[in-house]
């Protein structure tokens, strides 16, 4: 992999390049955490990419402005802080007497204190849910679709709501629990097909679309709101 920073739109981005053993053409994503990646096929070369992610210049430039006028969450968590939990947003609350606190229907153990930051203490509570809810729900799918899931692993990544190794291993974004509940069915569905088709190919996407018709709101749904969450 090899890496370079650029000037867009007057913002220092950094590109990322990746080659992959089943990629057809040359294809430039940006991700979750702001680094563009541009991916070459098995064949290509540094140079040709490099071209190509020249050519995207108008295309890059949107995405950054685009990026920058978007409202990011607060970073840090506070009582009355609005937190999104199966697609809803909800403040963080604390009973009368502390010893408990709500995030809509879901109640949590208590902070050790409400003077710091409590994203870490409610991220922790929403991670331990999402690790038994999410392997529990993609096996429910799975087993509806006919597909054999080796292992499900639940995981902190930053960028990628999910992932499926070669040997069909679902590793899966524990913010998932954060969207809701058919935008996450969508993206473990997603994840399921990849056993099948593990590239981006219109097979994989007929695919996609066969198992979870309507697909295509679910992916606006995750383009305009998911920068909340990720």
């Amino acid at each position: 992999m090899d890496s370079t920073s650029l000037q867009v739109s007057g913002q220092t981005v950094q590109l990322i390049f990746v080659r992959h053993p089943t990629a057809r053409f040359y294809r430039l994503t940006l991700q979750r955490d702001g680094v563009f990646r541009c991916t070459l096929p098995r064949r290509g070369t540094l140079e040709d990419a490099r071209s190509f992610v020249h050519r995207q210049a108008d295309w890059m430039k949107a995405r950054v402005e685009a990026r920058a006028k978007r409202v990011m969450p607060p970073k840090e968590w506070t009582v009355g802080t609005q937190v999104l939990f199966r697609g809803e947003s909800f403040p963080l609350e604390v009973d009368p007497e502390g010893s408990s606190m709500t995030l809509g229907p879901l109640r949590l153990p208590p902070a050790r204190s409400l003077e710091t930051n409590l994203r870490p203490h409610v991220e922790r509570c929403l991670r331990a849910l999402a690790a038994v809810e999410l392997p529990r729900r993609t096996q429910e799918l799975a087993r509806l679709h006919g597909f054999e899931v080796r292992g499900i692993q639940v995981r902190n990544q930053r960028s990628r709501w999910g992932s499926c190794s070669a040997r069909g291993v679902l590793s899966i974004n524990w913010h998932l629990i954060q969207l809701p509940p058919e935008v996450c069915d969508y993206i473990l569905l997603h994840e399921l097909a990849h056993l099948r088709f593990l590239n981006h190919s219109p097979r994989f996407w007929a695919e996609v679309a066969r198992i979870c018709p309507g697909y295509e709101a679910a992916e606006r749904w995750i383009k305009a709101h998911g920068g909340r969450v990720l």
